[in-house]
Formats: structure tokens, sequence, C-alpha cells
């Protein structure tokens, strides 16, 4: 049976939900859910996420949202579908650039306006594992524990510890979690979820309005998602299973923790990357423009050019 509502966890979904200027309501109104009273949003307009380092060898960083309020606060929005390497290190690598670029030439007092990093994360933190947290909120403390610098914060979601059902849902922020964690699900609109804007969500994200080519799309999203969720799991299994035998041979509980480590981790980014492949290859063949991929992937440009380039070669 085709889902009656959109992935939010898909490339597609996500940004259809809300990266599109019609709908930047439901972002506000879901980032409102999260933030401090006196950073609350009243408006906010998309800017190019895309953000070029300073010099040619610089990282590119490309963010699933980029927006800036109307009161100057920068936000960074994304959904991450699977653990990755280092991926704190790669919160804070794209935290810079919108610091960056908010020097001023000539005489600056180096004043900053806040900014928010946003993780919608279908995974969990290994700390995460028995605290059953869902909303992570990081400042820099000091060694006192208190605040030492509050402009500069992180809000990662640990989406697989949501447990709530309809009926335990009390503030608009369980709704907008349980929305995220359920939706493709549903099959009509929860009576728990009455509020004014989730008229429009369950509208837009209805897939039977969506046009042919919307719902191809959409479709390839889906299917790439699942492999993801597919690799990860397999990867997980395989991990495991190469841990423990690593860990039977050294008598050692550190080589089991290592075994299982390294062998998730390789397993995960050999499959992804075969995936990411195939599904590029596939998107090409069928006519779709490197750009056209490049966006429906979240992939830079010249990673679709290179698998192309390198498929031709053989």
């Amino acid at each position: 049976m085709e889902d009656k509502y959109i992935n939010p966890f898909t490339d597609f979904g996500f940004k259809k939900l809300f990266g599109e200027e019609p709908n930047k309501d439901l972002l506000i109104n879901f980032l409102n859910t999260l933030l401090p009273e006196r950073h609350k949003i009243s408006d906010l307009s998309y800017t190019k996420n895309e953000q070029m380092g300073a010099a040619s060898l610089d990282r590119k960083a490309v963010y699933d949202l980029y927006c800036i309020s109307s009161t100057g606060e920068r936000f960074i929005v994304e959904v991450q579908k699977a653990k990755q390497n280092y991926f704190k290190d790669r919160s804070l690598y794209y935290a810079s650039f919108p610091i960056q670029e908010q020097a001023l030439r000539g005489d600056w007092n180096y004043r900053l306006t806040p900014i928010y990093t946003v993780g919608i994360l279908d995974f969990l933190f290994n700390e995460d594992q028995e605290d059953k947290i869902v909303v992570h909120t990081v400042q820099l403390k000091d060694q006192f524990g208190e605040t030492f610098y509050d402009k500069l914060t992180f809000i990662y979601l640990s989406m697989p510890n949501f447990t709530k059902k309809e009926h335990e849902l009390t503030t608009l922020q369980d709704k907008w979690l349980y929305v995220f964690k359920c939706l493709p699900t549903l099959q009509k609109r929860p009576a728990a979820l009455q509020e004014k804007v989730f008229d429009k969500l369950f509208t837009v994200a209805e897939v039977a309005q969506f046009s042919s080519d919307q719902r191809e799309a959409y479709h390839q999203s889906v299917k790439y998602y699942r492999d993801l969720k597919n690799v990860e799991d397999t990867a997980w299994t395989t991990g495991m299973n190469r841990g423990l035998e690593q860990g039977i041979e050294q008598g050692l509980e550190q080589g089991i923790e290592q075994g299982i480590e390294q062998g998730l981790e390789q397993g995960i980014e050999q499959g992804i990357e075969i995936k990411e492949v195939e599904f590029v290859l596939k998107l090409h063949r069928k006519g779709n423009s490197n750009e056209h991929i490049a966006d429906l992937m979240d992939l830079p440009v010249e990673r679709v050019q290179t698998i192309i380039d390198v498929n031709n070669q053989h």
C-alpha cells in the first residue's frame, strides 16, 4: 500500500514540508517549540544552503535548510538519516559558516547574532542508548556547568527515543515529534493534532495531490531512504558478528567493543557508498540532469559528475 502522507525523513519529504516559501509557517511553528522565548521566530527567510569556505581548498558545507529570522538569528536545520563518523565535528564545522559570514569589513566589534543548529536524527548518539533523552540542547559551558556563551546552540532530536502514543501528547512539541515519527504510517489525521498549523501540514503532506513528476521524485527518495536504513541495519549485524568473533579470539572485552565499532563503521560507509552510486546512475539513465540528481540526493554536483564519469570509463 502506498503511503498516504510523505515521510519527513526523506530529502524530498523534508524539503516539501519545510523548505518551500509557501510552507515556511510550518518551519516557524516547529522551531518555536524548541527555542527559548527570547528567540521565538515571527518571520524568516531562506538563504542559499551551500556555503563556501574562504579559500578555494576549503570544503563546502551543505545544509538541508539554512534560514535567518527577521531579528537576525540564524538556523541550520537538518534531518540525519544514518549515523556518521565525526557527526558532532561535522555539526560544529557547519556552524562555523554562519559565524564567519557575519564578519564586517573595516572596523567591526565582533558582535554576533545567535546561531542554532537543529538536527532531527533517525539514530541515537552512543550516550542515548540508556538515558532515553529525546531533546538535547547543547551550549558552551564552563567547568562549573554555567553557560559561558549562549549564542551558539545545538539542538538534537533523538527520534528513536520518542515513544509517546497519541493519547500521551500534551505539548505542541510532543505533537511535532509525533508527526516526524509517525506521519508516513498514518492513514488519517489523528484527533490529538487539531491545531490550525496541522490543517496545512496534512494538506501539504498528502502524496495524492502531487504531480506525476513529484510522485516519481518522492518514490525515489523513499527508496533511497529505505535502502539506507537497510544498509545500516545490515552493517550493524555484520559489525556485531565481526566484533564478537574478534572479541572471542582475543578474549578481551575491549576487543569486542573495538571490533563492533570498526565493523559497523566500515559496513555502513561501504554500503551507503554503493547505494549512492546505484541511485545516481539510475537517475542519470532516466535522463535527469546532474543538478536535479544532486538536489534529490542532497549531494554536491561534483560528486554526481564523478560517479557518472567513472561509470562511463568502465
